[in-house]
């Protein structure tokens, strides 16, 4: 049975971009692939290569856990856990260190971006985040990863690291392969469409949170740039802020980018951003009913623990071997 990992960061406010490109991904990849076993957790790990305020924190990884819940996964199908729970995989974050470069992470895209905006008091966790992103992954011998078009980059270097260590100590771990979305990999700022639609963004007007009122979807929606051409087409490069919000009507309607254009052809921009807001107000209203119900019900930490267990037995005994494979611990007579 092939096994297929995803984990989501608790840092900042869920968006419609983190439901379109991960959690409701996850929710379909589930649904497309009954064969599969699925592990999930929630990232708390990763989020702290920048100071969190620790009250915030807990309840945001809580908030993670259940939307995707609300969304529609099947904790009976999933090991949904929280990463710190499971401690095997800082642990085998810092073996896989040992079998990374200094040169590998330095050419990481997000580092370099991310350091040049934080210029001063950058932590070390955040050049090695994507060898902790590898332990995540290579901990579960994981088939596949569902990634963005962001998270590539991480991915190649996760498949690098098992690669180098399979050929120094023999054949141990998985090499993963990535499941990339045609639509919805990347859903971007309404008010700059050039920037990814992120929880941690200094202004909410670009930005759709989970939690937003049916009023404010719309207004933002409404607001959103598009250009003055006034033409319906589906062309990233030529009309960015259009296509963008023709994939978030593609994936929330369960039309292609192409039936959306061919829908509103001639038809001009207004009623397509007023049908799209009305669309976006109904998706999240209705996962936001069920994210309250999940909530009141008390069925979060049994799911939250059980999953808990069900990864530390499996990730505990691939450490015990690993440690083995490399020459640690003592020869028992």
């Amino acid at each position: 049975m092939k096994r297929i990992v995803s984990g989501i960061q608790p840092s900042g406010t869920l968006t419609l971009g983190n439901y379109i490109g991960a959690i409701k991904r996850f929710v379909e990849l589930q649904q497309s692939l009954p064969d599969c076993e699925f592990y999930l957790f929630v990232a708390d790990l990763h989020a702290i290569t920048v100071p969190q305020e620790p009250s915030e924190m807990r309840r945001r990884i809580r908030d993670v856990a259940a939307m995707y819940l609300a969304a529609g996964i099947d904790p009976d199908r999933t090991v949904l856990f929280i990463q710190s729970e499971v401690k095997e995989h800082a642990e085998l974050g810092y073996l896989l260190q040992c079998n990374t470069y200094i040169g590998e992470l330095e050419r990481m895209t997000q580092f370099k971006d991310k350091s040049k905006k934080q210029e001063a008091g950058i932590t070390s966790a955040l050049l090695t985040y994507p060898v902790l992103m590898a332990a995540d992954i290579l901990l579960y011998d994981a088939d596949a990863v569902p990634v963005g078009e962001d998270q590539k980059q991480h991915l190649e270097i996760c498949r690098d690291i098992a690669i180098r260590f399979n050929n120094r100590y023999g054949e141990f771990f998985t090499v993963p392969e990535p499941l990339i979305p045609k639509v919805g990999a990347r859903i971007m700022d309404l008010q700059d469409p050039a920037r990814k639609m992120s929880k941690s963004a200094e202004s909410d007007k670009g930005l759709i949170t989970l939690y937003d009122d049916p009023a404010s979807i719309k207004r933002k929606i409404k607001s959103a740039v598009t250009d003055s051409l006034g033409l319906m087409n589906y062309d990233e490069e030529a009309q960015p802020g259009l296509a963008n919000l023709i994939t978030i009507y593609s994936v929330l309607g369960g039309l292609s980018p192409e039936a959306v254009v061919a829908k509103y052809q001639g038809q001009g921009y207004a009623q397509f951003k007023e049908d799209l807001g009305n669309l976006a107000a109904e998706s999240i209203g209705a996962l936001q009913q069920k994210y309250q119900e999940i909530i009141a019900s008390g069925r979060l930490d049994e799911i939250l623990d059980r999953g808990r267990d069900a990864a530390h037995l499996y990730a505990s005994r691939k450490m015990e071997k690993c440690k083995r494979k490399i020459g640690l611990g003592r020869i028992r007579k």
